[in-house]
């Protein structure tokens, strides 16, 4: 299967499907963040209520994460929720260092399945993980197409070093 996900250009078209569909999710909703009034103050006050009691929805450690780091930083929060969502849209939907892009979009994803909500973070995250465990097939048709062989093509010719 992770053959088939890798190596097959059918899988490839599959994959840009699903690519656009992740994309436009994630556009949208930072989008609507970026332009509105987004305060996740609410949201982060609403999960840590949520991580008490004899079946919290919200375990202890993030819980105390949010409490300690996420909320005394929320207008830091607020920022990286809206625009991290709208970067990993246009990256997914562009095609462009799509493994990274999904990689974010998943972290988020957890992040949000971690503070107790639903929604279709679930369907997602599995869709995702398709496009993580595909790697560059999934952005072949896209612009990793050309980005990703020029990076490599430079890193090969001793233009490009991590360190830079």
């Amino acid at each position: 299967m992770v053959r088939v996900l890798r190596e097959n250009a059918v899988m490839s078209y599959i994959l840009l499907v699903a690519r656009l569909y992740l994309g436009w999710a994630w556009l949208t909703a930072g989008w609507e963040k970026v332009i509105g009034d987004f305060d996740a103050t609410g949201f982060l006050k609403s999960a840590i209520e949520r991580s008490a009691g004899d079946h919290p929805a919200v375990q202890g450690w993030w819980a105390t994460f949010l409490e300690n780091v996420a909320l005394p930083y929320v207008g830091f929060f607020n920022f990286l929720v809206a625009w991290g969502e709208v970067f990993v849209g246009i990256g997914l939907i562009l095609g462009v260092f799509t493994t990274f892009s999904a990689l974010m979009g998943i972290v988020m994803n957890f992040a949000f399945l971690f503070s107790g909500t639903t929604s279709t973070n679930p369907q997602m995250v599995l869709i995702t993980i398709f496009v993580l465990v595909a790697g560059y097939n999934a952005g072949k048709i896209g612009l990793d197409r050309w980005v990703i062989p020029a990076l490599r093509g430079k890193r090969r010719a001793g233009h490009y070093s991590p360190a830079q």
